[in-house]
């Protein structure tokens, strides 16, 4: 743990402070899990202090459509304040001018798009979500929250369809390809042209089945991310180290992927 190495963490939630008490602790009765921030951009940047993150993926999902606009602003603004953190937009499957949203995601400045199909109520391969993905092929890459024990709504089988019909959309598909889902991940996603996360994930499965899913995938595919603040950064950097992989391995995962993806030089 206390190796200097370099970290980007590609998955964190960020709230305002008035409201972030409430949206931690509604993320945590969904999942039934105990949550381990406060979901606040200075709580993100402390926990990650911890363990020498670098840069921080951040964004927030619009449940609604009048929230898109507020939520993209609000990105922006903690990406301005905060030299660390790389902004992802969100966008809503009941948008009307989803080309317009999307060109002032780019003019403000963000890197990608976060969409939670669960939380915002679409299918992955819903019909009315292809505009979504015709707008931001070949423009910003789409973080998408994968998998439920529940619903099939993110499920990797969907992905799978919306892989095969825009080969140049760039996905980071979240929790190894499907939170509590990695079987189905490893028939539909494993192998494919698909970045996957590491978040949510290390907590649930064994390291041999974890470390077998990323090198089937390649590890030039395969990003670290937090989860914040469902887990600790210490907590989540430990389980991760403790794979096994080698340090090449940890090297490109941890930060060379994400550096590549995101364009850091």
């Amino acid at each position: 743990m206390t190796e200097h190495r370099k970290i980007i963490d590609v998955h964190a939630h960020v709230f305002p402070d008035k409201i972030a008490d409430k949206a931690v602790g509604s993320i945590g009765e969904y999942y039934g899990v105990p949550m381990h921030g406060k979901g606040t951009a200075s709580d993100l940047m402390e926990s990650g202090s911890r363990i020498n993150v670098s840069y921080y993926v951040v964004h927030s999902t619009a449940t609604k459509v009048e929230q898109v606009k507020t939520i993209n602003d609000f990105i922006a603004e903690q990406q301005r304040k905060n030299s660390c953190f790389i902004g992802f937009g969100t966008l809503h499957p009941d948008m009307e001018d989803v080309d317009e949203e999307v060109d002032r995601i780019i003019s403000l400045g963000l890197k990608g798009i976060k969409l939670h199909p669960d939380f915002q109520d679409f299918c992955i391969d819903d019909e009315r979500m292809m505009g979504i993905y015709e707008a931001v092929e070949k423009r910003l890459p789409v973080l998408l929250h994968m998998g439920d024990e529940n619903k099939t709504s993110s499920s990797p089988k969907r992905l799978e369809k919306v892989l095969d019909r825009f080969p140049k959309l760039v996905v980071v598909a979240a929790h190894l390809g499907g939170y509590r889902m990695w079987k189905e991940s490893m028939d539909c996603l494993v192998g494919r042209n698909v970045f996957f996360d590491t978040s949510s994930s290390l907590f649930w499965l064994d390291s041999s089945t974890a470390v077998s899913m990323i090198r089937k995938h390649g590890v030039n595919k395969v990003l670290f991310g937090s989860d914040y603040p469902m887990w600790s950064h210490e907590e989540e950097l430990e389980r991760f180290l403790n794979l096994g992989l080698t340090k090449e391995e940890r090297e490109f995962i941890l930060w060379r992927n994400a550096a590549r993806l995101l364009n850091l030089g």
